[in-house]
């Protein structure tokens, strides 16, 4: 008996469903103003490489940087990132979350959970069983699909993509 074939589709599909609920129904709990996706793709990136450099967020998330820095100076007037010169080099900027940011992050990661708690409840315990023995896959495909796009003609570049 051979492996099953995953129908990528229909998990696609369905992961990018799930995020949009989860986002829509946590929001009013967590008091916040909205926050775009691009945004939150950003201040996701900065919170898991503190350090980042402008160029590098542009290359994990395959955006032009122009957009990047657009949107990082929103996140910068607003609080959430710092910019770093390097002492040595003042032509390099490292940026690095706030502990505003930190705080807003644990105020939607647990927005998140709670709209997941809640939704999971309505499932039978066996398909609760089989999600979380899914987790640690999930969590090795998430780690591949944030590594910075490559353009094929040029395995050394970022692919930018339009934003």
């Amino acid at each position: 008996m051979g492996e099953k074939p995953v129908d990528h589709v229909a998990l696609a599909v369905c992961m990018i469903d799930i995020s949009s609920d989860i986002r829509r129904k946590s929001l009013n709990e967590t008091g916040l103003r909205p926050i775009s996706n691009g945004v939150l793709e950003i201040l996701r990136v900065v919170e898991s490489h503190p350090g980042v450099t402008v160029a590098e967020v542009a290359a994990r998330l395959g955006r032009q940087l122009s957009n990047i820095s657009s949107q990082l100076r929103e996140l910068v007037a607003a609080g959430l990132v710092t910019r770093v010169k390097d002492a040595s080099d003042k032509r390099y900027v490292s940026l690095h979350p706030t502990d505003e940011s930190r705080r807003i992050k644990a105020l939607l990661e647990n927005g998140w959970a709670d709209a997941i708690i809640a939704a999971s409840a309505r499932l039978l315990p066996e398909e609760r069983e089989q999600i979380a023995a899914s987790l640690p896959a999930l969590q090795r495909l998430a780690s591949f699909l944030s590594e910075p796009e490559m353009d094929p003609a040029h395995p050394k570049l970022p692919q930018p993509r339009n934003t």
